[in-house]
């Protein structure tokens, strides 16, 4: 026993009974835990988590005699707990995988830089500017261990973590989660900034040539001891553990390789780089084994990386690039050789060494290649799905519904593909009895499900299928197909004049009504029609499929039709094309609608104007997502016909309320205000609610320039809005006797219900008229009496005040609309500033202010150049500041308050030196300082910290204060210069903060 633990037992024996002046965890903790598990061989390592109580003790703030928190002093019971936490992890050997899982990343990073510390790395130094060739071995160790573990971070964050089921709510435990959560974020922010520099010192690593050192216990206590007794020990190339240099190298080469391959998502060149890293790890281990490094490797991860940097780069080595058959796969997609996909596929049926993931996501990527047009890949992708299919069979899945779809039109070449494949991938002489019962069982029900007694034969007389199927299952399946076509007679051997044999008319029916059902050619649709009813007059085949929908009030008039044929064939184009429609497949809608109007051209004029009406809404339609989407006019005989459709007066002509309401959102996106407000015919302003609407709201935006008192029309659109957003009250009797109010929410005072008035006005793209309209619902929210939180709007001053009965209106529906419309609103221009600010104001009045601060700084961005130029007055305005402070102020950022309030136009002194006094602020308090400009607030500020006893912050504010630019004996517009910029990069850093 050396003299110093001779010692130390002899105080510990003597020790009193009352507990020492220093921690107890200096005593304790370092006899009773260090000595057991470190100093002595024990077969258990010491637990991981000894470091976090080590680490949190240590770094506890002390409160001072003021009861301000300090940050936790360096004295001696400290440096003894961060020197236990290196201890432990010195114990085992510094192993990131075992540090990472169990650690969280706030304390791995504060154990590092402990490292890094007494590794004697000077603090602030940036470690891609030392040279490691030139320092001590740990040291030069400490600062890879670092770096290594800052890419590792990297890499596993982006990964997808899987949310862990939260238990029930405990407030304590969520703040302490929310607390290590953003500590968390803040040092991966860090991380990644430095990412560039954490490459470059582990590709400086690379070229080292020289076995380094880590720290062991023994070191770590030569480092504690006074300087003078050292003698320069760990100075020396043998103080440690030593790590070779091949070692490093693997290490160095694997972390490189994994942020390289993450890199590599958005430039393809890094997978070369990355592929390279990990082909070299992998030479690394084979030459020198797993088992000799002291940290290990994920060798299935790794061999992962390999796999997918071989599929991802082109190999310059063709013998790699035969090896496997992910690359294969991979050259050929990308040079379009499709064959050779088959080809590999049906040759992998025999091994099955593809992923089944695998085979689905080549099959899913040429299904997307064929719908962008490319016909051609239609064979490809049925062979590979068929290959895919019978892979599937052998393996006991079961069969894909795409397999399905793509039998729904079998033909010989099909069927002929498929039992080659079948055949090709069974090898009978050594395949097992189960795998044999299998294939008999898909082909049995393949037969089965086939309706074309030809291509059964086909099947039941391969020779594969005779072979798999026993005499009497061929019987047993002879038999199921005889009750199913009773007319047909079949034997076991094939017969000459099979393919003679009529199939069943019910047969043909069903395939003839299939494809009805698919076709969207009218005259094939024609075609089909006519070949039906040539076999029954008794079906209706308007009604085959329940997809088929065609508006009530068009229904009964087509259905009056005496002529079966005619009236199917009307119905089908009429609902066929209305479908097109509404999927925006506008060509074929255009085709079927053609088709229909000319034939009920030749004996009905009601439904001949019927199909003139649709082929005006697919027009309107087909503008709006083609020219019109880029800004072009409509041609003028399309505004002709929408003026002539409202016009319009053939009577009992059957009508769609949706096509006036498209009518009229058409011409008030084109400006036609004054067709609305002079042309339109007054009795469809009296018997069309769409027309009266678009009317008063043409009228309104026409005279918005204008003088108050010529806004009439904007009373007259005011009542209306008002009406619709109105419930009727009733009242009834209950069982007590009470008579209680019942409310009717969709009410019919108006002229229409709120949702349509809702589903019209996102028709709506015209700006002024969606500027107007939705100034319109913010005032009938503010009407409310017991609506602290106005939202502000433009054209506000329009509307009028009040309302005569306040208690009719359904403000929870009005507070809803509002919402809606902004969301929509913003949905057609994203950068309209006081659209921003109605959602900003929004969120404010519900209590979201953060999202609120994301709102009023977006509008302020998007009309200054991101604050480039100055935010205009009316943006900006008083009332916008002094929410933006109270935002602030409920988020705890008391300095961005104080900085705010100098926004105001007479600055607001008392809620600045309010928030200063405020000691819990969550901004960065003086990094913010150099954004003040106000020599008052600065100066109250120098006298807080002064009197706080703060002497940094103080020495800030006196250098914020000290800019000559600030000065009071300067001119105005310098002063005002100065403010500028400092609310330039003050509403900058803010926006970085919310954006």
């Amino acid at each position: 026993m050396s003299a110093e633990a001779a010692d130390r037992e002899a105080a510990t024996s003597s020790r009193p009974c009352t507990p020492p002046q220093t921690s107890w965890f200096e005593f304790l903790l370092e006899e009773a835990l260090l000595e057991q598990h470190l100093q002595k061989p024990s077969p258990d390592p010491p637990p991981v988590q000894l470091i976090v109580q080590f680490l949190e003790q240590a770094s506890k703030p002390s409160v001072n005699e003021q009861n301000q928190v300090q940050p936790p002093p360096d004295n001696k019971r400290n440096r003894i707990l961060k020197l236990l936490a290196l201890k432990v992890a010195a114990h085992l050997k510094w192993d990131l995988d075992v540090l990472e899982k169990s650690l969280s990343v706030p304390v791995l990073n504060m154990l590092l830089n402990e490292l890094l510390c007494i590794s004697k790395v000077p603090p602030g130094t940036k470690h891609v500017d030392v040279d490691l060739a030139s320092l001590p071995p740990t040291t030069a160790m400490a600062i890879l261990l670092y770096n290594r573990w800052a890419i590792r971070t990297i890499v596993q964050s982006s990964f997808p973590v899987k949310q862990v089921k939260p238990g029930p709510p405990q407030l304590n435990v969520m703040n302490q989660m929310q607390q290590e959560k953003e500590l968390t974020d803040n040092i991966l922010k860090v991380l990644k900034e430095q990412a560039a520099d954490s490459i470059l010192v582990l590709e400086g690593a690379l070229k080292l040539n020289k076995d380094l050192y880590v720290h062991t216990i023994r070191t770590l206590d030569l480092l504690a001891m006074e300087p003078g007794m050292v003698n320069g020990e760990t100075e020396s190339s043998t103080a440690g553990l030593k790590i070779s240099a091949e070692e490093i190298q693997c290490q160095v080469c694997y972390d490189l390789g994994a942020i390289y391959f993450q890199q590599g998502s958005t430039n393809a060149a890094v997978h070369e780089n990355a592929k390279e890293m990990f082909f070299k790890t992998k030479e690394l281990i084979a030459k020198n084994g797993s088992s000799s490094l002291h940290f290990t490797i994920d060798e299935e991860r790794l061999a992962g990386y390999c796999q997918a940097c071989g599929v991802l780069t082109s190999s310059s080595d063709d013998t790699s690039q035969q090896a496997t058959p992910y690359s294969q796969i991979h050259s050929c997609m990308k040079s379009g050789n499709y064959q050779d996909v088959v080809k590999i596929f049906l040759e992998d049926n025999l091994t099955l060494s593809l992923p089944v993931q695998f085979r689905q996501s080549v099959l899913r990527e040429l299904f997307q290649k064929a719908q962008q047009g490319n016909d051609a890949l239609d064979e490809v992708c049925f062979k590979v799905c068929v290959c895919n299919t019978v892979c599937d069979v052998l393996q006991g899945r079961t069969v894909d519904v795409q397999f399905c779809q793509l039998f729904l039109k079998p033909s010989k070449e099909k069927i002929d593909f498929l039992l080659e494949v079948c055949s090709r991938s069974l090898n009978l002489e050594n395949a097992s009895e189960a795998l044999k019962r299998k294939m008999a069982a898909f082909l049995k029900n393949l037969c089965l499900g086939l309706e074309d007694l030809q291509l059964v034969f086909m099947i039941s007389s391969h020779e594969l299928f005779i072979k798999l199927l026993k005499d009497d299952e061929r019987k047993l399946l002879i038999d199921q197909m005889r009750k199913r076509s009773p007319r047909i007679n079949l034997c076991t051997k094939p017969v000459a004049s099979f393919y003679d044999i009529p199939a069943s008319a019910s047969v043909n029916i069903g395939q003839l009504e299939h494809q009805l059902i698919l076709s969207v050619d009218p005259w094939r649709i024609r075609q089909i029609l006519i070949e039906l009813h040539g076999m029954t007059s008794e079906r209706q085949f308007w009604t085959i499929s329940n997809k088929w929908e065609v508006p009530n009030v068009y229904g009964n008039v087509i259905l009056g039709i005496k002529d079966s044929l005619t009236r199917d064939l009307v119905y089908i184009l009429m609902a066929k094309g209305l479908h097109c429609c509404a999927i925006k497949d506008f060509v074929h809608a255009k085709q079927l609608f053609a088709a229909c109007l000319e034939l009920v051209t030749e004996f009905s004029p009601k439904l001949r104007q019927v199909m003139l009406n649709e082929m005006l809404l697919l027009d309107i339609y087909t503008h709006e997502a083609g020219p019109g989407a880029s800004g072009e006019r409509p041609p003028s005989d399309l505004i002709s016909r929408v003026r002539g459709y409202l016009e319009m007066r053939v009577p009992d002509i059957p009508l769609r309320q949706v096509i006036a309401e498209e009518c009229v959102a058409f011409l008030l996106n084109w400006c036609e205000n004054e067709y609305l407000t002079m042309q339109v015919p007054l009795p469809l302003v009296q018997t069309n609610p769409y027309v009266k609407l678009g009317q008063l709201l043409a009228a309104t935006c026409k005279e918005l320039p204008g003088p108050k008192e010529s806004r009439r029309t904007a009373k007259d659109l005011w009542e209306v809005v008002v009406q619709i957003c109105s419930v009727s009250n009733q009242h009834k009797r209950g069982n007590d006797g009470r008579v209680s109010l019942i409310k009717h929410r969709e009410s019919t005072l108006g002229i229409m219900y709120r949702s349509e008035l809702l589903s019209f006005i996102k028709k709506l793209r015209e700006p002024l008229v969606l500027t107007t309209i939705l100034s319109l619902f913010v005032k009938l929210h503010n009407v409310r009496e017991d609506i602290v939180n106005d939202i502000a709007a433009e054209h506000i001053s329009i509307w009028p005040s009040s309302i005569p009965n306040l208690q009719s209106v359904d403000f929870e529906a009005v507070a809803v609309t509002v919402k809606e419309l902004v969301s929509y609103a913003l949905t057609i221009n994203a950068n309209n500033h006081f659209w921003l600010i109605i959602q900003a104001d929004i969120y404010f009045a519900t209590n979201q202010y953060s999202a609120a601060l994301h709102y009023y700084l977006q509008a302020g961005a998007v009309c200054s150049d991101f604050f480039n130029k100055m935010v205009p007055p009316d943006v900006y305005t008083d009332q916008v500041i002094k929410r933006m402070i109270k935002c602030c102020s409920l988020l705890n950022c008391h300095t961005q308050v104080a900085i705010l309030c100098q926004f105001l136009r007479e600055v607001d002194y008392k809620t600045a030196f309010k928030a200063l006094q405020e000691q819990n602020s969550h901004d960065a308090m003086d990094s913010y300082y150099e954004y003040i400009w106000d020599v008052t607030i600065l100066e109250y500020l120098t006298y807080l910290h002064h009197k706080r006893g703060e002497t940094d912050k103080r020495q800030i504010a006196i250098k914020a204060i000290g800019q000559t630019e600030l000065n009071a004996s300067n001119p105005e517009d310098v002063l005002q210069l100065a403010a500028q910029r400092r609310k330039k990069k003050f509403l900058q850093a803010m926006a970085k903060l919310y954006f």
